[in-house]
């Protein structure tokens, strides 16, 4: 049965940081494939600078091109919102019942991680694939040697997706932080030049 972790975000835009660790999860993990699972803009939520669905998950699709174990996914578009992870995970299991699902999520998620709908069902069915975060706060002893949970020693990848929309709009090269052909979309598109 393949391993498949579910790397959730806006990827607005999806950058380097986002791709460094989808392959780390493939390549230094015990995960078959990673999918890159793109977040519908939340109805209930102010649009602010948030692209499109399509034109988000299209950026996922050229960033992934050469990485035949990253996929991207849009299964998020066609669930009711507004959303919650449990409801993916219970979709996507039906979905695919020969297929194991984890979730991928930085230190930051985890130590929210109780504040989300159903975590303890989460907890108790999936396993959970930590990346390091320079963050705030302390991860809830209930977290610590959990057996589902799993932290892998990923590089830490301090990129943002708003520092990038930022440094476009403030006419900045930050060619180096995206992947070439979503670097190409963006400044095809004229995105986030405001």
């Amino acid at each position: 049965m393949k391993k498949i972790g579910l790397y959730f975000g806006t990827f607005n835009p999806v950058h380097m940081g986002h791709l460094a660790i989808a392959n780390h999860m493939v390549e230094f993990s015990d995960l078959d494939e990673v999918w890159m699972v793109v977040t519908p803009h939340n109805p209930f939520k102010k649009k602010s600078t948030l692209l499109d669905n399509h034109h988000r998950l299209e950026m996922v699709y050229k960033a992934v091109e050469d990485y035949p174990n990253i996929k991207p996914n849009n299964i998020e578009f066609k669930l009711p919102q507004p959303n919650y992870t449990i409801d993916t995970l219970v979709h996507l299991g039906e979905r695919y019942p020969n297929k194991s699902f984890c979730l991928i999520m930085g230190m930051d998620n985890l130590k929210g991680l109780h504040k989300w709908k159903n975590y303890e069902v989460i907890l108790n069915n999936y396993s959970v694939y930590v990346y390091p975060r320079v963050s705030e706060g302390k991860v809830p002893e209930t977290f610590e040697n959990h057996p589902k949970i799993n932290i892998v020693t990923a590089p830490i990848m301090e990129i943002s997706s708003t520092f990038i929309r930022k440094a476009i709009a403030n006419r900045k090269n930050i060619q180096p932080l995206l992947p070439h052909k979503v670097w190409q979309y963006i400044d095809l598109m004229n995105f986030y030049k405001q």
